[in-house]
């Protein structure tokens, strides 16, 4: 009976090298079929090639990315922006080098690169110019650092958020209330924009307010010294970036203030809400020592009166009384009025004359 087996897998074993060979050759024969373009013969083999390595590019920058990720939280004292340009500059890198590998090993040769590029040409002067301008803008501002991420950004439109991305065609701003904004790349690049921490996080700002005339500028800059204090985005308290009181001008209903502070890196990046919370702090002080809050006033100084003159010409409604003469004599509104009374007086039926009374001290 063993002797039976082995004769089986002794004329079984010569069979199983032979299919898997047939099988190979139908797999490289079904491989060789394509078409020719352009005098470049594409074959389903090469272009199943080429897009296998496209992938292990993609794969490849990928992991360096999240490898750089990784050592970027690990070590605080990394710039972020800076991981963030190394990463995207590696990955605008290996993806070049593999499209032009798998280029090539689709069958695509160097020579024939030409006619590539002719072809792009054409595309970026009918439709690709403003995608290829908002590329080369992208490609600025990584090199150029004049916008990081992270950066606190203001534009000439009136966006204004953190910046948490730089793409191929825009970035990517998130606003204080969680609203993702992307803004072409060549914005950034035409445009004026105002970068809040380009150089350093701590900002001076303005907190504008007035008071009622008459007020004690001193006791004004008591109470607005204490509202600094009590709000915690105050970078310092004394010194050089210490907060100040500076009277800015006479208003027609106030004099007019401003609190300078300096602000920290956390409420620089947050101008509506720390303005807000200045305006709290500044109310609550000024409402401690009493100090008035202006509101809109004018003052009318008469300087002479002088009684309108009846025009001599001018004859008075028989039932108008004497006083009211000189006051309607120039009055349109109330002549009008006078007139239409004393027509409605004529205008109505007289009475009878009465009978003779019989009243005997009449006769008398």
């Amino acid at each position: 009976m063993l002797l039976g087996y082995a004769d089986a897998r002794s004329a079984l074993t010569p069979a199983a090298p032979r299919v898997v060979k047939q099988g190979i050759e139908q797999l490289g024969d079904w491989l060789q079929l394509g078409f020719k373009f352009g005098g470049v013969d594409v074959t389903i083999g090469s272009v199943l090639g080429s897009l296998l390595l496209l992938a292990v590019f993609l794969l490849a920058s990928a992991l360096l990315k999240h490898l750089l990720y990784r050592y970027a939280r690990r070590n605080e004292h990394v710039n972020q922006s800076t991981i963030y340009t190394l990463q995207r500059l590696l990955h605008y890198l290996l993806l070049t080098i593999g499209v032009l590998w798998a280029l090539s090993v689709a069958g695509v040769p160097m020579a024939k690169m030409s006619l590539f590029a002719g072809a792009l040409g054409v595309g970026l002067g009918f439709g690709l110019q403003a995608i290829f301008n908002n590329f080369v803008s992208g490609l600025i501002l990584l090199f150029e650092r004049s916008l990081k991420v992270g950066d606190f950004v203001e534009l000439a439109s009136g966006v204004h958020g953190h910046v948490r991305d730089i793409y191929i065609r825009a970035t990517r701003i998130t606003t204080n209330d969680d609203i993702d904004i992307l803004v072409p790349n060549s914005e950034f690049v035409n445009g004026r924009v105002v970068n809040w921490t380009l150089r350093e996080v701590a900002r001076r700002q303005k907190i504008p307010f007035g008071v009622a005339y008459g007020t004690d500028k001193e006791l004004v800059k008591q109470a607005a010294l204490e509202a600094a204090v009590a709000v915690p985005f105050t970078l310092s308290l004394d010194g050089p970036r210490g907060p100040q009181v500076w009277l800015t001008g006479f208003g027609d209903s106030a004099l007019n203030f401003a609190l300078v502070v300096w602000l920290n890196a956390e409420a620089t990046r947050r101008p509506g809400a720390v303005t807000a919370a200045y305006y709290w702090a500044l109310h609550t002080a000024l409402e401690k020592y009493g100090i008035e809050l202006p509101f809109p006033q004018r003052d009318l100084h008469i300087k002479s009166w002088v009684r309108p003159e009846r025009r001599p010409d001018a004859a008075p409604a028989a039932s108008e009384p004497a006083g009211a003469r000189g006051r309607a004599a120039d009055n349109d509104a109330a002549r009008d009025v006078a007139r239409d009374i004393a027509e409605q007086s004529a205008s109505r039926p007289t009475s009878t004359p009465s009978s003779p009374s019989k009243d005997p001290r009449a006769a008398h």
